[in-house]
C-alpha cells in the first residue's frame, strides 16, 4: 500500500490574499484607533467630573457660611444635634444634595454633622488652611469615605474668622456621573469603528480589483520576473508617467539611446535633445513601427497609451537588417552590373569574331586596343582624383551601374582628394547614398547625367552631387532629411527614408553638414562639409579660367570592367553599413 499523505497542519498567520490583508489591516488600526480615543477621552472626563465636583462644594461651602444664622450660632449657642446651626446646615445640605455640611469652630469641634452623634467633636481632616483664612480644594477620604470637599473660613459680623465650613460631594456619585457617561461614549466609539470598518472595505475591494485579488507573493513574483523579462529582452522599453515623464528604462534602451538611470524623472526633450526619437517616444509624432535615426542606430519605435495616462514605447534595433537590406540592394547592383558587363562582353566577341571571319585582321587589333584602353583610361580618370581607393572603387562600381539605367556618371574636374581621411567608410556611405539617390532621381529621363564633385580644402572635404533630375521643392528641402520620410516604393527589405537621415548625421557627428538646392539648369545638388575630415591639410591645384568644371573625357561610361564593378559593389556592401 501507498504510503498515506501527511496530514495537512493549521497554519495560523496573516491571509495571504492581498485584500484581506489591507482589510484586516486597517481594521486593527480603526479598532486601535477607536480605543485610544476613547481611553484619551475618558482620562480628561473623570480629571473634569472631579473639579466639578471640587468647585461645586467650594460653591456650597461659600453660601453656607455667608449665612448670618450659622455665624451667630456658633457664636451664641452650643453645639447640639438640635441646635440652630445643625438645622440650618441639614437644610441647605438637603437643598443642594452634598453629602454632608460641616461647621466647626476655631477648636475644630463639629457643630453639624449628617451623624448626629459626631456632634461636639473634633474633625478628622486638618482644618488649618481654611481657618487662615484660606479656601480649600481636594478629594480625601473622612468619616463617610472618600469626597470632594471645599472648605472655606467662617467670618463672624466683624470680619473675624470664628471657624470654618467643609463641604463634602460623594465621590461615588461622581464616578457614577464617569460611568453614566462610557456607553454614550462606547456608542460614539463603536459608530466610528462601523463607518472605519465600512471605509476600510471599500479601499480594501478597491485594492482588490487593481491588484485582481493576487496574494502579495504573486505580486513579488510577478515583479521579479517583470524585471527579468525588462532587463533580459533584446528590445528596448521606455516607459512614461501622465506627465510625459521617463519613469523606467530597460537595459537595451538605455543602449540603443544612449543615455543612462539620470534620464529617469525627465521628459524625452531634456533626456534626449531634439529630433525625431525624442518626438515618437514624446507622442507628437504618431503611427506603428515609426522609423528613426539615434546616433548611428536604426531603430524602429511604437507608442502605447496606459490607463493610467502614461505610455509604453519599444524600440527596435533595425541597424543589422537596414545593413543586409543594404547588402541585397548592392548585390542586385552588381548582378545588373555584371549582366550588362556580360550583354557587352559578348556583343564585342561577336564583333571580334566578325571582323576575324572577314580576315579583317587590322581592324580586329584595333577593336581590342580601343576596348582594353577604354578601361585603362577610366580607372586612371578616376584615380588620378581620387586617390583612395574605396571611393575611387564605389564610384567605378556605380558608374556600370549607371550606364546600364542609361545614366551618365562624371566626375568635375575640381575634384582633387589625397589619399589621408580619417574616416573613409563614413565618407563612402555619404557618396554612395547621395550617388543612389540622384541615380534614382534621373533615372527614365533624356540626357540624364550625375555629376560628383570632391575636394580637400585644408583638412575639410565638400562633396557636391549634381543631378539632371526634377529637383526638390524648396518646402521639403528640409524634410528629405527627416528619418522615414520618402517618396520611393519602400525595397524588398521594408523601409524607405534612411539614406539621407544618415548622410546629415554622419556629416553632423564630424561638425559639418548636409543641405540641398537647386542646380544650376534644373535638377538638385547636395552638399556634404566634413570638417577636420583629413589627417593632414594638402595643398590643392588651382583651377585657370579656361579649365571647365566637367570634361567629356572624365565621364565613366560602360567602359568599366566587371572586376572593377564587383569591386566597387564589394565596397558598397562593406560600407554602406549604418
Amino acid at each position: 500500500m501507498s504510503p498515506s499523505p501527511p496530514a495537512r497542519r493549521l497554519r495560523l498567520g496573516l491571509p495571504r490574499r492581498v485584500f484581506s490583508q489591507v482589510l484586516l489591516m486597517q481594521l486593527t488600526i480603526a479598532a486601535g484607533v477607536a480605543v485610544l480615543a476613547t481611553g484619551l477621552f475618558l482620562a480628561p472626563l473623570s480629571k473634569q467630573l472631579d473639579q466639578e465636583a471640587e468647585h461645586r462644594a467650594l460653591a456650597i461651602a461659600q453660601t453656607t457660611a455667608q449665612d448670618p444664622q450659622i455665624a451667630e450660632g456658633v457664636l451664641t449657642t452650643p453645639p447640639t444635634a438640635s441646635g440652630p446651626v445643625q438645622k440650618e446646615a441639614e437644610r441647605i445640605r438637603k437643598a443642594t444634595r452634598a453629602e454632608y455640611i460641616v461647621v466647626l469652630d476655631r477648636h475644630k469641634l463639629r457643630w453639624s454633622h449628617p451623624t448626629l452623634s459626631n456632634i461636639g467633636k473634633p474633625v478628622s481632616t486638618s482644618p488649618e488652611e481654611a481657618l487662615k483664612g484660606h479656601e480649600v480644594m481636594e478629594i480625601d477620604k473622612g468619616t463617610l469615605g472618600r469626597s470632594a470637599r471645599g472648605k472655606v473660613p467662617l467670618y463672624d459680623s466683624r470680619h473675624r474668622i470664628i471657624g470654618a465650613v467643609s463641604v463634602g460631594i460623594a465621590y461615588d456619585s461622581v464616578r457614577a456621573r464617569l460611568i453614566s457617561a462610557i456607553p454614550g461614549l462606547f456608542a460614539y466609539a463603536g459608530g466610528a469603528l462601523a463607518v472605519g470598518a465600512l471605509a476600510a472595505w471599500l479601499i480594501s475591494r478597491r485594492v482588490q480589483r487593481q491588484t485582481r485579488d493576487l496574494a502579495f507573493s504573486d505580486i513579488s513574483a510577478l515583479l521579479a520576473e517583470r524585471e527579468a523579462m525588462l532587463h533580459g529582452i533584446r528590445e528596448g522599453v521606455v516607459a512614461l508617467d501622465r506627465g510625459g515623464r521617463i519613469r523606467l528604462l530597460n537595459d537595451e534602451a538605455r543602449r540603443l539611446l544612449g543615455i543612462g538611470d539620470e534620464a529617469v524623472g525627465l521628459p524625452p526633450d531634456e533626456a534626449l535633445g531634439e529630433g525625431r526619437t525624442t518626438d515618437v517616444l514624446a507622442g507628437r509624432v504618431t503611427g506603428t513601427d515609426l522609423l528613426t535615426v539615434r546616433g548611428h542606430r536604426v531603430l524602429i519605435a511604437n507608442r502605447m497609451p496606459t490607463d493610467d495616462g502614461g505610455a509604453v514605447a519599444t524600440l527596435r534595433d533595425r541597424t543589422e537588417l537596414e545593413q543586409l537590406g543594404r547588402e541585397l540592394d548592392s548585390t542586385r547592383g552588381l548582378i545588373d552590373a555584371l549582366r550588362a558587363q556580360d550583354h557587352e562582353h559578348a556583343n564585342r566577341m561577336h564583333t571580334l569574331l566578325g571582323l576575324l571571319e572577314l580576315e579583317m585582321y587590322d581592324d580586329a587589333v584595333e577593336f581590342v586596343g580601343e576596348v582594353v584602353g577604354d578601361h585603362r583610361v577610366t580607372a586612371e580618370q578616376v584615380t588620378e582624383k581620387i586617390h583612395d581607393p574605396l571611393l575611387a572603387a564605389l564610384l567605378v562600381g556605380k558608374a556600370t551601374v549607371a550606364a546600364e539605367r542609361g545614366v551618365a556618371l562624371w566626375v568635375s574636374e575640381r575634384t582633387r582628394l589625397p589619399d589621408r581621411l580619417i574616416d573613409p567608410r563614413g565618407l563612402v556611405t555619404v557618396v554612395g547614398n547621395l550617388v543612389d539617390n540622384a541615380l534614382d532621381a534621373v533615372a527614365a529621363t533624356l540626357h540624364a547625367r550625375v555629376e560628383v564633385e570632391l575636394r580637400a580644402e585644408g583638412r575639410t572635404v565638400v562633396l557636391r552631387v549634381r543631378d539632371t533630375g526634377p529637383g526638390i521643392p524648396e518646402e521639403q528641402r528640409e524634410l528629405i532629411f527627416t528619418e522615414g520620410w520618402s517618396t520611393k516604393k519602400p525595397p524588398a527589405h521594408g523601409k524607405r527614408g534612411i539614406g539621407l537621415s544618415l548622410v546629415r548625421r554622419l556629416a553632423e557627428r564630424q561638425g559639418g553638414s548636409a543641405t540641398v538646392d537647386a542646380a544650376d539648369g534644373g535638377g538638385a545638388e547636395f552638399t556634404v562639409v566634413l570638417p577636420e575630415a583629413l589627417t593632414e591639410p594638402e595643398l590643392q591645384p588651382v583651377l585657370t579660367a579656361h579649365e571647365p568644371d566637367a570634361v567629356p573625357g572624365a565621364g565613366l561610361g560602360a567602359g568599366a570592367g566587371a572586376a572593377d564593378a564587383a569591386r566597387a559593389s564589394g565596397a558598397v556592401v562593406a560600407e554602406e553599413e549604418v
